[in-house]
């Protein structure tokens, strides 16, 4: 379906194809977490820096996930490549392949610095902050390390549809994952 000359289709596919190295890692994180939080247990004016559940372990398999997701769409993405008739973009540049995912731990992190600077506990709702904090640090990092490439794929009906989806699909799999038991509030 075009609108405005914009293939609202070919720009979901896109969206959600480049974005899915950053959309896992926060999800794996809860599965694989646990053990030394990042900040060590210290605080910063009466208040923990991080808390405990941002871990190094999480953190770790969280990134080496959406690592492993890009090289597998790199894999199964060759030229002039299209899923259902929509174009794929370019292959995932290598830095890209851990920018990425990194930015979007990163952007985890800094969501749970603000939530504890603004008194907020573990698991307290964010709105706004907690469904985008991630992308815009994933899309940050990633611009830095590929300006062309993030050029390229991330057009400007591509970042509205991650604007626009990313919020849903937040709330989407945290009520799966309080449903199934894996996180104690569903947002």
């Amino acid at each position: 379906m075009d609108i405005l000359g914009v293939d609202v289709f070919e720009a979901v596919v896109v969206a959600v194809w480049a974005m899915l190295p950053a959309y896992v890692p926060n999800n794996v994180a809860v599965l694989a977490g646990g053990g030394a939080p990042i900040d060590g247990g210290r605080t910063w004016n009466g208040e923990r820096i991080l808390g405990d559940g941002k871990t190094w372990r999480g953190t770790v398999a969280g990134v080496a996930a959406g690592a492993v997701l890009a090289l597998g769409l790199n894999a199964i993405n060759g030229p002039n490549a299209s899923i259902f008739g929509a174009r794929l973009p370019d292959p995932f540049p290598a830095v890209v392949i851990v920018a990425m995912p990194l930015g979007a731990m990163l952007g985890d992190m800094g969501a749970s610095f603000l939530k504890r600077r603004t008194g907020r506990q573990r698991g307290a709702a964010f709105p706004g902050v907690d469904q985008l904090d991630f992308v815009v640090m994933a899309l940050l990092l990633t611009s830095l390390s590929a300006p062309g490439w993030t050029l390229r794929t991330f057009t400007l009906p591509v970042l509205t549809v991650v604007v626009v989806v990313t919020p849903f699909l937040h709330l989407v799999t945290n009520m799966a994952a309080y449903m199934v038991g894996l996180k104690n509030e569903p947002w």
